[in-house]
């Protein structure tokens, strides 16, 4: 049998799946369904370079799923020898650390904990339920986006609030995009030539959806998200970080919780502030002049630093910054300014390391700097499909 693992990766009306295989670690097929419970949806099967497409209905999770077998079917790769199936699930709760072996028990818990993710793990479970159903005789494994941030201390982790209110509600920091904080912060010391164990590393994970870990001997101690995705950094269309006194007084304004909490979710970030959400369309209004673009960018910048600065007091030192994700990866804007303004705390940039454009991980900082900068490009499929082997013994 091949170690070949389908991941899937289920949205409220899509579904993203790969075929990876571990060993050469690079995708055998990709795909998405769009625009499932819609009178028509799309479905996009990419393999050896050639996209197909079909356009029809795709009811619920359970139809995509039969359609996404069908896909690998008739365009291939075949799904014989797929070892086990891996699923992006965000939210566990304080009930999962890790990632887990799915059974009905586990089931059955991601649907109490659905509060917590409302939109998330409801299409979670769907997509869970409607793989499992269709291949059951491989093991199938939840890969949780709150996991890597278990670790968290108490201090981090605890709200200053009531304590049975958070005790009831299971109130408190939970953090996202921790298969790509986990899976980053071990390539950097790679990288680096050196233990994970011994560094202390910022990761900054800065893409539509962005968030910051402090990982110090590979443990995460701190993150940027809480709760929800919502806290935090500057986002492309989330708020991040705001008082929570808006609640009250916009409801006191006529507005409903909902449409507060769709205009800090929706509405808000970097769409909110100056209409753009890419950073590219970000940087060619400042260049046009766009003050709206320029003042979006300095808040988002101020917050970044912020954060960063906050991370190395908690730290009590820094080895590295590393930045990823799509902006991370991509806007040398962000990183040269983000740089320039953390330069006092050790942060020295190399301006034409920061503007080659590759897909390879790579320090971006002088070699004299006392800390550290790299880009390292994420790959959560790699993560999935490592964690997927390792839960299941393989």
């Amino acid at each position: 049998m091949s170690n070949h693992i389908l991941l899937l990766n289920c949205g409220s009306s899509s579904m993203k799946y790969q075929l990876f295989d571990p060993e050469t670690q690079s995708p055998l097929a990709v795909g998405i369904i769009e625009r499932i419970g819609q009178d028509i949806g799309k479905l996009k099967h990419e393999v050896d370079g050639q996209e197909f497409v079909e356009e029809q209905p795709f009811p619920d999770h359970t139809a995509s799923f039969a359609a996404v077998v069908a896909a690998f079917g008739k365009y291939g790769p075949s799904l014989d020898g797929v070892r086990a199936v891996g699923h992006r699930t965000v939210h566990g709760g304080s009930a999962f650390q890790e990632s887990t072996l799915i059974t009905d028990e586990v089931i059955a818990k991601l649907v109490e904990l659905q509060a917590l993710a409302p939109l998330h793990n409801p299409p979670g479970i769907a997509g869970i339920e409607a793989a499992m159903a269709l291949l059951p005789d491989v093991p199938h494994v939840a890969i949780f986006d709150t996991a890597f941030f278990a670790t968290l201390p108490a201090e981090a982790y605890t709200y200053a609030i009531d304590k049975e209110v958070a005790k009831k509600y299971e109130l408190r920091r939970y953090g996202f995009h921790g298969t790509s904080h986990s899976y980053v912060s071990k390539k950097a010391a790679e990288v680096l030539g050196r233990p994970v164990e011994d560094l202390k590393t910022i990761v900054c994970h800065l893409g539509n959806g962005a968030s910051i870990s402090a990982v110090d001997g590979g443990q995460a101690v701190e993150t940027s998200m809480g709760l929800t995705p919502l806290q935090g950094l500057v986002m492309g269309t989330r708020s991040g970080d705001i008082d929570p006194g808006v609640f009250k007084f916009l409801s006191d304004k006529g507005y409903s919780i909902d449409e507060i909490d769709s205009l800090l979710n929706k509405q808000s970030g970097m769409g909110g502030m100056c209409g753009y959400t890419d950073m590219r369309d970000v940087e060619t209004q400042i260049e046009a002049g766009n003050a709206d673009a320029r003042l979006a960018m300095d808040v988002y910048i101020h917050r970044l630093i912020s954060y960063i600065g906050a991370y190395i007091a908690v730290l009590g030192g820094i080895d590295a910054v590393v930045f990823t994700a799509g902006i991370g990866e991509n806007a040398s804007l962000v990183r040269s300014e983000a740089s320039k303004r953390l330069r006092h705390l050790g942060l020295v940039i190399d301006e034409e390391k920061n503007a080659v454009r590759s897909k390879e991980p790579r320090v971006i900082s002088t070699p004299d700097s006392p800390v550290t900068i790299l880009v390292v490009p994420t790959n959560e499929e790699l993560a999935m499909a490592q964690d997927t082997l390792r839960i299941i013994g393989a």
